[in-house]
């Protein structure tokens, strides 16, 4: 895998969870942070933080993959 095939993968949904993206290349997501680091670091990807429902931080509701969202900027 390489950072193109981030690229194409964000660009078709628009944004994804990080978990989505890791089951999807079949990769362990802290792996996949590091690549997401780089398009991060670039301006062309946009990380965001899901909130509880319940504006608690505690993630009991949620996986902590799921509430990391990655957005591709045009």
């Amino acid at each position: 895998m390489i950072l193109s095939d981030i690229k194409r993968y964000l660009q078709d949904r628009g944004q994804a969870t990080l978990g989505d993206i890791a089951i999807h290349f079949d990769t362990d997501p802290d792996a996949m942070r590091g690549m997401l680091a780089q398009w991060i670091q670039k301006g062309r990807v946009l990380k965001s933080e899901l909130r509880a429902s319940c504006n608690r931080s505690c993630s009991k509701c949620c996986r902590d993959d799921a509430m990391e969202i990655y957005e591709w900027r045009s």
